[in-house]
């Protein structure tokens, strides 16, 4: 295919192409199915190749859906999912928006990590883009050549060594690029022509993976060091030039690599890192919304984070930016938030600090002054959270069950409705298990996981348990970045996308204990939380001056529902 252009008109979208006959059903952008009317099978030459009667998209969503959904299995959900899209584009999306609260699992967390670690296995056809080292010189090219779109937007890449909590997949995290720019597309609208998904097959380290000969992707150990940055160096220059201004979301990279690259790009592109700033995000409008529910003033909050990689350091700079925005400063800011890891509370004072540590570090003196506790009683989360007075708790640990009852008994100590956040994902490793939270707090904790948990029973009725999922924050802002122009993301951009969040919750779901809003109602959180992030863009001047009016309608022009296109050759 040498062009695939598209154009929105007041009568809906064209896609332009110079594909004719079977091309046409084996694209998926192009592909419409039983949904190609008579005269287009005239038209684009594929008259005989589909069953004589024409359906429409309702019609066709209705059949496959009831078709994926007969496999029992949400492996097997994912692949029926992945198939379809693989196909035609604009059904999936269709029957994804339609049922979105029911097969978000199924396309994202949880099931999408087991798609990641099959990935080889159960590979059907490409779909993104991989960038191996053998590509180095040639990467400029590549996106040239290979990609027939040339109006990208929007990229999420990842070097797949970082995958969710099971660490890395090699290849497979594919799955993970897809499963986002999926999530960007039916909650933010963001039309799937404009997005490419990107895996840095950088190789892997996994030796099950190296010694499996169904294993696809580029065989040999990761690539470290200068040669690992400087092909990374060249895929950005690259982007920049052949699809200048698209943003970057860059995806579960191991902490270190993710913290370098974050710092190394963020003002050549428009460029984040959910693992950092969007967990970061998502925590913070998960305890402003708890705060407001349990009455705590943000001057009180004490809030213990367990874990202290890429996902607890963003959930420390977003939670500390929110406190000092509320006032805090000095030493009542240091205080309001305590960080531990594997080796227990994070001090000033220990050898081989890791350096991105450092900034999440007490000192020793406070240490001592504030919790009284020494040797291993440093490493006792439920000993520190008992000394801390903590009433929050934020697990970013990838240890499963280590919010014991222990813990969320010294909670109550000192908190009247504890604020418990076991973020890790997928379900295997959360830090703790909902309807256990609920039963050691007689009902009174308030609760948001990484994972999808079913609402728990109570006496008192039916507790729903709010997924904090980064899929309420980052397709807002990608949406947000792109409509208003914006030329990079800045940390406060990433701070407004928190509170348009916390925003967006209703009174009744705040009534319910609600600390993120129903996914059901993504759409409407997508656009509230894009506009604070163009608004900020615009009050920092990384996107041109717009009213708060221009910059709304600017979004809405830009989003899309799944709707077939009407297909023009280009010569006709």
């Amino acid at each position: 295919m040498k062009r695939l252009e598209l154009k929105i008109t007041p009568e809906g979208e064209q896609l332009i192409t110079d594909v004719r006959g079977l091309g046409v059903l084996r694209y998926p952008l192009l592909n419409k199915g039983t949904g190609f009317t008579p005269d287009e099978r005239r038209r684009l030459d594929i008259e005989g190749l589909l069953p004589s009667r024409s359906n429409d998209i309702e019609v066709q969503a209705e059949r496959i859906y009831k078709s994926i959904m007969h496999n029992a299995d949400d492996v097997g959900r994912h692949i029926g999912l992945a198939a379809l899209q693989g196909r035609n584009e604009h059904l999936f999306y269709k029957v994804l928006s339609l049922h979105l609260e029911e097969l978000m699992p199924v396309i994202y967390t949880p099931t999408v990590g087991l798609a990641s670690q099959h990935y080889s296995t159960h590979y059907r056809r490409a779909r993104g883009l991989f960038i191996t080292p053998d590509h180095r010189g040639r990467i400029e090219h590549i996106l040239r050549s290979a990609i027939p779109i040339k109006d990208i937007r929007l990229m999420v890449v990842t070097d797949n060594e970082s995958i969710l909590g099971i660490g890395d997949q090699g290849a497979g995290g594919m799955a993970i690029s897809n499963g986002k720019l999926a999530l960007y597309c039916a909650g933010a609208g963001i039309h799937p022509y404009y997005t490419l998904p990107v895996s840095l097959d950088v190789g892997t380290d996994n030796e099950d993976l190296l010694e499996d000969p169904l294993y696809l992707g580029y065989r040999h150990h990761r690539l470290r060091g200068d040669e690992y940055l400087t092909l990374v160096d060249e895929f950005v220059e690259a982007c920049k030039t052949v699809f200048p201004g698209a943003l970057i979301q860059w995806e579960d990279f191991r902490k270190d690599n993710a913290l370098k690259i974050l710092d190394r790009y963020q003002d050549q592109v428009p460029s984040f890192n959910d693992d950092i700033q969007g967990t970061g995000a998502v925590a913070t409008a998960c305890i402003t919304a708890g705060s407001r529910i349990a009455n705590i003033h943000l001057s009180d909050v004490r809030i213990l984070i367990y874990g202290a990689g890429a996902a607890g350091l963003g959930i420390s700079r977003q939670v500390k930016n929110r406190l000092s925005n509320a006032g805090l400063r000095g030493e009542a800011l240091a205080r309001a938030v305590l960080v531990m890891d594997s080796r227990g509370v994070i001090s000033d004072e220990r050898k081989g600090l890791d350096v991105y540590k450092e900034e999440m570090a007490w000192p020793a003196a406070m240490v001592a002054a504030e919790l009284g506790l020494d040797g291993e009683q440093l490493s006792d989360l439920a000993a520190v959270t008992r000394a801390y007075g903590a009433n929050i708790l934020v697990g970013a640990s990838g240890q499963g069950g280590s919010f014991d009852v222990d813990t969320v008994e010294a909670m109550l100590e000192t908190a009247e409705r504890p604020i418990i956040l076991p973020m890790s994902n997928p379900t295997s490793i959360s830090e703790a298990v909902p309807s256990q939270l609920l039963d050691w707090t007689n009902g009174r904790a308030l609760i948001a996981t990484g994972s999808p948990f079913a609402p728990v029973r109570t006496p008192n009725g039916e507790i729903p348990i709010g997924q904090a999922n980064n899929v309420f924050v980052f397709p807002g802002i990608g949406l947000g970045t792109i409509a208003a122009g914006a030329t990079s993301i800045s940390d406060t951009m990433i701070a407004e996308a928190a509170t348009g969040m916390a925003d967006s919750l209703t009174e009744a779901e705040l009534a319910a204990g609600r600390l993120v809003p129903s996914v059901s109602r993504l759409w409407d959180v997508c656009g509230q939380v894009a506009l604070a992030v163009a608004r900020q863009a615009v009050v920092e001047g990384r996107a041109p001056a717009q009213s708060d009016d221009e910059l709304e309608a600017a979004i809405n022009a830009f989003r899309w529902k799944p709707r077939y296109p009407e297909i023009i050759c280009s010569d006709d």
